[in-house]
């Protein structure tokens, strides 16, 4: 069952949210991280396939502090980036904060995040109380890496992603000598169904390891 939801953030704001719920109780709570383009269809999907896989899950509207309800088409980066830009760490973490606190009553709370939500899920891992965070392809977590994660954190990343070089991958490996790192043949965003970038066999693996991940730690 998945519905859209309002969340209120601790200053005040009001964000729209998908939460998807579980058909048995809970593990645990899931919080998805969006893309730059939105909580678009894919990144509700996602947070459906959390909820399938057991966790209550919830992927907040980040940009709804910019505008309500965004959802960029794939081509269209240079408008992504522009929402991505306009917002401050802080403010997306108050939402993030919101987020969790909306599926915490499920349990314990992880968070996954992809592309710029990969980064995100970073700085929750840094900054909030969760248990563990998965981040794929996070792009702009080496400019975070003063800030240590202070629960567990796996990172996808694609071998093939121009965006984000494997001496990168190094740098966070050396940041974080913790963290759990897999590397796939694939490129940037290889998970999303609906992005040319997408690699099937990655994706599931993927999301069998992250999924193992959560349950060793959420539940």
């Amino acid at each position: 069952m998945s519905k859209t939801i309002e969340l209120t953030a601790a200053d005040g704001h009001r964000l729209s949210a998908w939460l998807g719920e579980p058909r048995a109780k809970p593990r645990g709570g899931v919080v998805v991280i969006q893309e730059i383009f939105g909580v678009t269809a894919h990144i509700r999907a996602v947070t459906d396939q959390y909820a399938a896989a057991g966790f209550l899950a919830v992927a907040p509207a980040l940009f709804d502090r910019i505008e309500r309800d965004v959802d960029v088409p794939y081509a269209d980066v240079a408008r992504g980036r522009g929402y991505m830009q306009a917002l401050q760490n802080e403010a997306v973490m108050l939402d993030v904060a919101a987020a969790i606190d909306r599926v915490a009553p499920a349990g314990k709370v992880g968070v996954v995040g992809y592309c710029w939500g990969g980064t995100i899920a970073f700085l929750a891992a840094a900054r909030l109380p969760i248990a563990a965070a998965v981040s794929y392809y996070g792009g702009g977590t080496t400019r975070h890496l003063a800030e240590k994660p202070r629960c567990p954190v796996m990172y996808h990343y694609g071998d093939l992603d121009s965006h984000i070089p494997m001496s990168a991958v190094q740098q966070v490996k050396a940041a974080d000598p913790g963290g759990i790192f897999h590397i796939y043949h694939a490129d940037h965003g290889f998970n999303c169904t609906d992005r040319a970038s997408f690699e099937p066999a990655s994706a599931k693996l993927a999301l069998e390891r992250s999924l193992e991940f959560f349950h060793q730690h959420i539940g």
